[in-house]
């Protein structure tokens, strides 16, 4: 069983990067694929990006391809989600979540069973 712990949230101004970690601490870690979701206020959670188990695979939402950067450590059991160029809309509560997989993922939420705390983003000026 994993438990993740997401970090790295905050407020930023139009055009800012962040940075988000996901922690996980749990066996088999590299057994696990990574997604990104969010959910801002009064929408449904919505995929954002995956990283494979890997890492040899990497899947974004049309709405932030070029701008978000997924990646992994799996020696430190930890996924980054590197944001850049971000706007007022990316404004959300940021979730990773694992689901085993052997090779890989996807961005719908099936299947995820694991899922953090999640951690708020803010893009205000």
């Amino acid at each position: 069983q994993l438990q993740l712990v997401e970090s790295g949230g905050g407020l930023v101004q139009p055009g800012g990067s962040l940075s988000l970690s996901c922690a996980a601490s749990g066996p088999f870690f590299d057994y696990y694929a990574i997604g990104w979701f969010r959910q801002a206020p009064g929408n449904e959670r919505e995929g954002v990006s995956c990283i494979s188990s890997h890492g040899d695979t990497t899947i974004y939402a049309d709405s932030v391809k070029g701008r978000f950067s997924a990646s992994r450590d799996n020696a430190k059991n930890t996924v980054y989600l590197q944001m850049n160029s971000l706007k007022p809309e990316d404004t959300s509560i940021f979730y990773c979540a694992a689901v085993e997989l052997f090779s890989g993922c996807d961005l719908s939420q099936v299947g995820y069973n694991y899922w953090g705390q999640g951690t708020q983003v803010t893009v205000s000026s």
